[in-house]
Parts: structure tokens; sequence; C-alpha cells
């Protein structure tokens, strides 16, 4: 029996024939993987047979203990964990194929004839489900609205459908849930019940689920107790027997959950609490709990469908779940349907042209009810003359002029308008319906808001709503959109906005909405945006006309508050979502709010990876008068794409691009009080390169501060080097990770040279420099007296870079206060070449030599110097120089010999208790001025803790110091605690990672907190924040 079975699902000699294709060595591991795999159920193979069995007695091994489709899913696992990806695929192919040349006459081939007996052959069952399906089918289709078009649309997501449940080649796992997300309407129910059409006709999983149920959303919230076998019992006909012996073998069962989102559940029940029995009354929400938690029939499969907005929720309640999201028209699909809904060409032209400008709108065309939706409205607007582009210039004009056209009078018949209560309780019901996801009403919630059978019967007959044909007393509004157009509109009929309102509901509060962000309330959005596109008076007075009521704009001056305090909060420019907050304010196209919303604001920080991003950061960014800093990434906007349209090339992206970029970069002059542009990690073509070049030599141009981070520099850094001649405000220019070469600074060098240059401050690290830019690098240092910062940290300069950097230190001409050469990958040969340099140079008050092999004796040379009364160095950064305890006495004479001397960070050299016990000594010196002591992985353990201490004591100076990644324990959290708590210590910042001690040391530290409210104790953050910054600054 088993070998039919296995037969039936794939060729006898198939397993072997991939057995054949793995060497010895794979085949031994492959044995190992299967011990680890077999399941007693099953019966354990014998591990001596299968250790000595050649290809062929393994493949009956395994066919004898793994009957039917179980053999292959084994085989796939172990394939996927010996990550043999090729060979896992070849297979699951090859499966398929063998599984779809199967005809439905044959479906039942492949069930044993034991489950056959129990499960009957499910005739009757699939008749009366080709019944149902077939029906709802054509009903789903849109009427008079290309009745082909969903058909379409499923026909094409049909390959999708048959591999939601294949065998994943990475992990060998075939998952038991799969989640169908999209937009709503965007044609999930369609498909699934199409899948449902399918299977019962014998197309689709013959192989996969002897039975698939369906399970509606809608329906489930009309029920209440029941048992999980009654509730899928609805379409099962008593010829079939027991529909419990069905269940018994839940591994060959599908339970379709469409519109998970409809459902009204909470689903907070503790998993305890869940039922495993099937044959027990419970709460519907509990069995449909149970079922999607694993707790009901864990061998069973799901396929469950939601909207984006609530896949977050589902995500909490799932177990091993794989997510495929259903995107709808492709672009090219809705281009065709758009010239074929207009007769005239040029009229689907002008549409389509029109949609594309407005990347979200087009990209909301995706769904088919709303292309059909829109490019109704927009025929209506060019019938009448109107201009289509202004009604695509934002989501809400779009829909404010498909909502008037509902109830615009056709044919001298005139619908029948609400009055204000009638749309204002429509309003209210939306806009909870939306804060609480709710998008299925039933009539007594209807009449909970006021709404009685003839206003529904209004709203119905204007298509605003509508009843749901398969589910009694059950509503919708025709799209989300729709709802969420509504939804909004209950702000602003809303007519009193006075703080501490006793009888307002928490959706009722404007700051709580402006304050939700689209992660954490995805469902808000979309109303959020229609909200502000209200604020358009055009919008306003539009809406007015239509339904003969009044709208408020005192929602502005409420909305207006609430931005200010947002601008006056400790948010970070990244946290409070700039971006999104931009798409909301384009959607006002109101200039004189947008530039009163973002007055309270000095900074901003944008990810603009969209055109869309860019439309709406260009329109908003012109308008923020007050702005003194701009962060900015642009990825993927510039990449060119072959695009295949109808529309002559010059109305296509490119030009459009160009515009906006053009629009956001002139903020740059016309902006009179931004100081700051940070451009990191984007890609430039050459076209917007020269833009932002030219706008930075624009003599209005304020900027003092350019960063360029991982930038590509089409042309080099010719440009770059003639912003900074004609720029006479530019003083600060960081270009780290931009790979600029030798040549990139020989022209920045020629710049530096010249006399108009005002810069002051220059980051060259991880720019691709080798020896050669030094040479450049040095001449620029002579002869330019306003260069003090240059950071060249992360390049290949090696001991002959750093000559030629010294040659320039010790010219009287230099001015440099601060130098980077950090990981310069120079040895101590190069601390001959500083020493006499630093001799000389009497401006040089930082320097970095962090992670370079300088070791004892180059640090000793160093040292000489460091000493010596004429060096003014003040900031000293060592990091990682191969240092050991035996440089320590000659660091301890710097220490104490050298007043100017503030910072010194030693961090990542095998110092040891004998090191920092010499250091101790030094820090116990009356003139040691050292403010900040950096001692990071010092291979530091508790029997130095009390010589720190002695330190803190003695020294009321030192105010920050770094012991993180070092072994104290809690005996040296001990020695430490006494002297962090007293009020002698005069530290202020600590840094010790606390959750690296044990319970009791933590205590200690905690304690030390209570006691000392002005010591910080924390990890130290990400090292080198800026060009020249060490652990402590980031305080």
């Amino acid at each position: 029996m088993a070998d039919s079975s296995s037969s039936s699902f794939f060729p006898d000699f198939g397993l072997l024939l991939y057995l054949e294709e793995l060497n010895k060595e794979e085949l031994n591991t492959f044995k190992l993987f299967l011990k680890e795999t077999m399941e007693p159920e099953h019966g354990l193979i014998p591990w001596n047979e299968v250790k000595k069995a050649r290809r062929d007695d393994l493949a009956n091994l395994m066919k004898k203990y793994y009957p039917g489709e179980k053999a292959w899913s084994v085989t796939l696992k172990i394939f996927g964990k010996m990550n043999l990806k090729d060979l896992c695929q070849r297979a699951k192919e090859e499966i398929n194929w063998s599984a779809q040349s199967i005809g439905p006459d044959d479906a039942k081939v492949g069930v044993t004839q034991d489950q056959e007996a129990v499960l009957g052959d499910g005739t009757e069952y699939r008749i009366r489900i080709k019944e149902k399906f077939c029906i709802t089918w054509d009903k789903k289709s849109l009427a008079g609205k290309h009745e082909d078009f969903h058909h379409g649309i499923a026909e094409k997501d049909r390959k999708l459908l048959e591999h939601l449940f294949d065998v994943d080649v990475k992990t060998g796992e075939q998952p038991q849930t799969v989640v169908l997300q999209g937009a709503a309407g965007v044609g999930k129910t369609t498909l699934v019940r199409k899948a449902m059409l399918d299977w019962a006709e014998g197309n689709l999983y013959q192989q996969r689920f002897m039975y698939v149920f369906y399970l509606n959303g809608r329906e489930i919230n009309q029920l209440r107790e029941r048992s999980f076998a009654q509730l899928i019992s609805k379409y099962w006909p008593s010829t079939e027997g027991p529909i419990e012996e069905i269940i018994s073998q839940p591994s060959s069962l599908l339970f379709i959950i469409d519109s998970f989102d409809e459902l009204n559940f909470a689903f907070e029940e503790p998993e305890f609490a869940l039922c495993e029995d099937w044959t027990q009354e419970h709460p519907v929400s509990f069995l449909m709990s149970s079922l999607l938690r694993k707790v009901m029939l864990p061998e069973a499969s799901l396929l469950v469908t939601t909207r984006l907005t609530t896949s977050k929720r589902l995500k909490q309640l799932l177990k091993n779940h794989r997510y495929v999201e259903l995107l709808g028209m492709s672009e090219g699909a809705r281009e065709e349907y758009i010239y074929q809904f207009f007769e005239d060409k040029r009229w689907a032209m002008k549409a389509f042209s029109s949609l594309k400008s407005n990347e979200m709108l087009f990209s909301m065309c995706q769904v088919p009810l709303v292309c059909w939706a829109t490019c109704t409205c927009l025929k209506q607007q060019m019938e009448k003359g109107g201009d289509v582009t202004l009604t695509c210039q934002t989501t809400t004009a779009l829909f404010t002029s498909y909502i008037s056209s509902l109830f615009t009078p056709v044919d001298g018949c005139s619908p029948r308008l609400p009055n204000q209560v009638q749309l204002r309780r429509l309003c209210h019901v939306a806009a909870k319906g939306i804060w609480t996801m709710t998008y299925v009403f039933y009539r007594e919630n209807l009449r909970r808001f006021g709404l009685t059978k003839s206003d529904v019967s209004s709203f119905l007959s204007n298509n605003i709503i509508q009843k749901d044909t398969e589910y009694e007393n059950c509503y919708v509004f025709t799209h989300l959109h729709v709802q969420e157009f509504f939804a909004a509109m209950f702000y602003m009929l809303k007519g009193n906005w006075e703080a501490g309102n006793p009888s307002c509901q928490p959706f009722e509060d404007l700051k709580s909405l402006l304050q939700s962000t689209s992660y954490k309330d995805p469902q808000l959005r979309q109303m959020k945006c229609f909200l502000f596109g209200l604020l358009n008076e055009d919008r306003v007075k539009q809406l007015e006309r239509t339904f003969n009521c009044k709208m408020s704009l005192k929602i502005k001056s409420k909305l207006l508050q609430c931005m200010e305090v947002l601008g006056n909060s400790d948010y970070s420019p990244s946290q409070l979502g700039f971006l999104e907050l931009f798409h909301y304010l384009y959607e006002t196209q109101d200039k004189a709010f947008i530039s009163q919303a973002m007055r309270y604001f000095s900074k901003v920080a944008i990810n603009i990876c969209e055109k869309i991003h860019l439309l709406v950061s260009s329109f908003c960014l012109k308008h923020c008068r007050c702005l003194r800093t701009i962060r900015l990434s642009v990825t993927t906007v510039f990449e060119k794409k072959t695009l295949k349209t109808s529309l002559p090339t010059n109305t296509w992206d490119g030009d459009r691009i160009t515009h906006w970029w053009q629009d956001l970069c002139s903020v740059l002059h016309t902006n009179e009080h931004l100081r700051e542009l940070d451009l990191c990690h984007s890609n430039l073509d050459k076209s917007a390169m020269n833009i932002l070049h030219q706008e930075l030599r624009h003599p209005n141009c304020k900027l003092q501060k350019l960063l360029l981070k991982c930038i590509t520099f089409p042309d080099g850094c010719q440009d770059i080097s003639t912003s900074l001649i004609h720029n006479q405000n530019l003083m600060h220019l960081d270009l780290k990770g931009s790979d600029i070469g030798d040549n990139g600074v020989k022209s920045l060098c020629e710049a530096l040279k010249h006399p108009e240059c005002k810069l002051q401050t220059l980051s060259l690290e991880s720019c691709g420099l080798t020896e050669a830019a030094c040479e450049d690098l040095s001449l620029a240092l002579i002869s330019n007296k306003r260069l003090t910062h240059l950071c060249l940290a992360d390049n290949v300069l090696g001991d002959g870079g750093v000559k030629l950097m010294s040659d320039a230190l010790q010219h009287a001409q230099c001015t440099l206060q601060s130098l980077v050469l950090r990981h310069c990958h120079f040895t101590s040969l190069s601390s001959e070449y500083l020493s006499t340099s630093l001799l000389h140079n009497k401006s040089l008050t930082h320097l970095d030599l962090g992670s370079n092999w300088l070791q004892d004796n180059g640090m000793k040379l160093l040292c000489d110097v460091f000493r010596h009364p004429s060096c003014n160095l003040q900031d000293l950064e060592l990091m990682g120089c191969v240092l050991t305890n035996a440089c320590c006495l000659d660091l301890a004479s710097v220490i104490v010999y050298n007043p100017n001397l503030r910072s010194l960070d030693l961090g990542n050299n095998n110092l040891q208790d004998d090191g920092v016990k010499i250091l101790c000594d030094a820090l116990r010196y009356p003139n040691c001025n050292i403010q900040r002591l950096g001692l990071e992985y010092c291979g530091l353990t508790s029997l130095c803790c009390q010589d720190l201490s002695s330190a803190l004591i003695c020294n009321q100076r030192l105010i920050k110091m770094n012991l993180t990644q070092n072994t104290l324990g809690y005996e040296g959290i001990m020695k430490l605690y006494k002297v962090l708590k007293s009020p002698k210590c005069k530290l202020q910042v600590l840094g010790l990672c606390k959750e690296a001690f044990d319970e009791e040391a933590q205590k200690l530290l905690e304690a030390v907190g209570v006691s000392n409210p002005h010591l910080i104790i924390k990890p130290d953050c990400n090292y080198h924040n800026e060009e020249n910054g060490s652990w402590w600054r980031c305080f």
C-alpha cells in the first residue's frame, strides 16, 4: 500500500535518482541528518541498517518507514539543511510537474485505501462547493466595469496560488500557515474563492489536501457559540458521512480564513484557556483563536487573507508562517486598462500622464475598483472641461471629486442628499471604524450611531455603503478609501475642539491622531492624508456645495497647536517621521499652512527612496523657513529604468524627477537660516549632482556645514572644489566613505590653496587615499591658513604618508589644530617623523593615532615629545596601538609633566593591572590636569580597582572615565562603589555595562545612582560619531 502511494506521488525510482547525485561524503551527511529527523510515530528506522545501506537500500528503507509524500518531505528537508539548493529546487519542480500531470479523475490516487474508507471520495461536497463558488464568482465581477476585470487578475495570480505551500528551498520546511496580504479590494477574496472553485473542479491542491474549507470573517462575526465541527459543516452534505471523521485526519485539510481584518475579536485569550477539542461548543472567537494559534488541529494547514493594516495584529497569533503579498494590477495592466476605458486616445493619454505624476494615487490604482472609480471620475471631469491635472494633484482632490460625483444630478434626477446630522453620524461610524479597524457594520451597529433604516437606504442608493448579498444585515463602505474619506470628514464636521471635553472619545483626540505613526497605527495613515487634504479651502467649498452643509476650518489652529507641542518635544528628527508628515502636508497644497506648521522645527531627517518621497519633500521643504539642518538620504530615485509606455518620452519620470530635485535643492539659497546639509548614503546621477553644486555656488547660499558621506561623484571632486571657492560660508566638509581617491584629493587641494576658500574642517575618512594624496595635502596645509581640523582615518597612508604630513606640521605656516590618523597603516617608524614635527608645531591640540602599530618603542619616542613643556596637545587618542604596561611609565610622565593634556584614550591596549597602577600614581599627582581617561578593554581585573578608587578620591579634575569590557567582577565594583557614592568623587560619566555584572554588582551600581545622581553610568556609545570623537564626546 505504501509503495502504491509513493509511486502515485512520484516514480518509484525518483528518490533513488536524487540519492545517486550525492557523493560519498554527502551521503554520510544525509544519513546523519536522517538520524536526527526520525520520528517515533513512523517507527524508527534501525540506525545499523541506515548506516550500512547503499543508495538503493536507503531509498527502499525511506519508502518503507515514510510512506507516500512523507519520504519526499523528509528528503527535501534534509537537502535544505545540507544547503543543496539546486538539488532541492529540481526535485521540487519535478514533484510539482508529476502532481500536475495527474488529472482530476485521478485525484484520489495517492490516498491510501484506509484513508479512502474513512473519508469517502468527497464528490458531493465538491459539487456543492462548485455551485456555491461559481455563483459568488459571478457576483464578485464588476458589473458594468469590465466584467472580466477580476477574472483577469485572478488568472494572473493563479501560479501564486499553486506555489503557496511549496517547500522552502532554504530550510526544507513546508509551511503550514500562509498569509495572503494586500490592500483593500486588491483581489484577495476573489483569489481564494477561485482557489475553492479550482480545488472542487480538481485543478488545484489535489496531491496536497483532501478537503478544503472556507471560513468568512463577516459570517463568523454573526455566530455565537458552537463547536468547530459545526462551524465548518455549512456546506457539508449528509451523504458524505460524519464530518468528524474528516476532521480526524487534519494533516490532509486546508482551512481558508478569508478577511481576518473583518473579525471583530480581541484575540486576547491566554493560550492555556484555548480549546483543543473541536467537538466542544465554545464562543467562535475562542475557536478562531485556537485554530490560528495552532492549539486546535495543529497538523492542519491554514490560508489566511488580511489587509496590510491588520497584518501586524495577525502576526502576533501565528507560528511558523509564510507571508505572501498580493500586489494587484501591474503598471502595465493599469496603463492597458486606462487606455481601454477611455475611447478617446488623447483623453487616455492625459489621464494616464496625470495619474503617473502622483505616485501615491497611481499606486492606489493597483486596486481594480479604485482604478475604475478614478477613471470614471476623470472622465466626468473631462466631459465638463475640467482640469484633471489638478484633480490628480492629491488623493484628497480626486476623492473629493469622486464623492461629489455620487451626489451630482444625472439625467435630471437629483440624488437624495443627507442632512448635516445624518452626514455627521455616517462620518462618526466611519471614523470609529478606522480607529478600531472595524470595516463591517451590522444593522444594530448603525442603529447605535443613530442611523435609521431610511438613512441607511439613502446611503445605499448613493453608493456610499453597500449591503452584503450573502450575509444578512451586513453593511460595508463601497471601498476602504471611501470609509477613510468620510472618517476624515468627521473631524471637519466636529464643532467643539475645546480641551478636556469629558464626552470626547479617544478617537476624537486630535493630539493622539497627529502623534500616531504609520508603523504603530497603519490603519490611520490614509485617513490622516484625507484630513490634511480637507484643510484646503477649495476642497471644503466643493464638499459644502455637494452636501449643502457647513464645515469648520477651526481644526487648523488646533493642528498647529499640536505641531508646536511636537516641535518643542525631545524627539530626535529621525523619531518624528518627517517624511510621513510631509505626505500629509503635501495633501493640503496650502503653502501658508505648511510654513506655519513647520516653523517649530529646526532639523528634519528624511530617507527618500521613492519618487513620491521626492515630490512631497521638495514641495514641503520650500516652505520650511526656520530649518537650520536638513538630513537626506536619496536612493533608487535617480536609477535609470526602461519603461514600456505609450506616452512620449519627454513626459516621463526623468523630467519630473529633475524638476522636483531642483525644487528641493533650491532650499539651499531660499532658506536664509539653513546652515547644515547632510546628504549621506545617496545615489545621485551626474545631472542631480550638477544641480546640487549650482545651488551650493548660489550667492544666497548660507550653508556652513556639508556632509556628503558615502557618495559617488560621477565627475570626481572638480565640482565640489569649485563650490568651496565660490561659497564663502562653507566651513565644514565631510566626505567620509566617498571613494574620491588621490585624484579627488588633488582637486580639493587646489581649492584649499585658493585664497577664497574658507574651509576649516575637512574629513576624508575611508576615501581610498594613499601616500600620493599626502603630498598634495601637505602642500595645501602649508598654504592654507584657515583649515584647522583634518581627518584622514581609515586610509592606507603608511609611514611614507605620515612623513609627508609630519613635514607639513612642523612648518610655521601650518595652523592645523586637530589631526586624525586613526587606522592609517603606519608603524613605530612614524613615531620618529611625528616626534620631530610635534616639537616645532604650536597649533595642534588634538591628535588621534589609534589603531596603528606604534608599539611600546614607538610610544616611548612620542612620550619624549608629549611631556615637553612646549607641547600643546590637549586630546590624545591611542586606542589599539599595541601598547603594554611597559610603556606606562612613559605615559605617566606625560600625565604629570604636560599641564595641557586634558584627554587620554588608551583603550584596547594590553595595559593590565600593573600598567593602570602606574597611571593611577600619576593621576594622584597634584599637577595632573587629566579630565577624561579611556581604559576600555585593557585587560583589567579587580586588582586595579583599589588604585582607581584612590585616584578618583585624590583627583578632583577627572570627570569622565571608561572601564567597559574589563573583567572587574563583583569584588572590583565593591571597591569602586565606596568611592563612587562619596561626595568627594567628582566623576560625572563612568563607562560601564551594568548588564555584564552579576546581580549583586548591579545592585551596587544602582545604589551609586541613588547616592550620587550627578554620575552617569552607562556603556560607551558608538565610537567616533564625529570625525575626531571619542566615546566620552557621545554623552
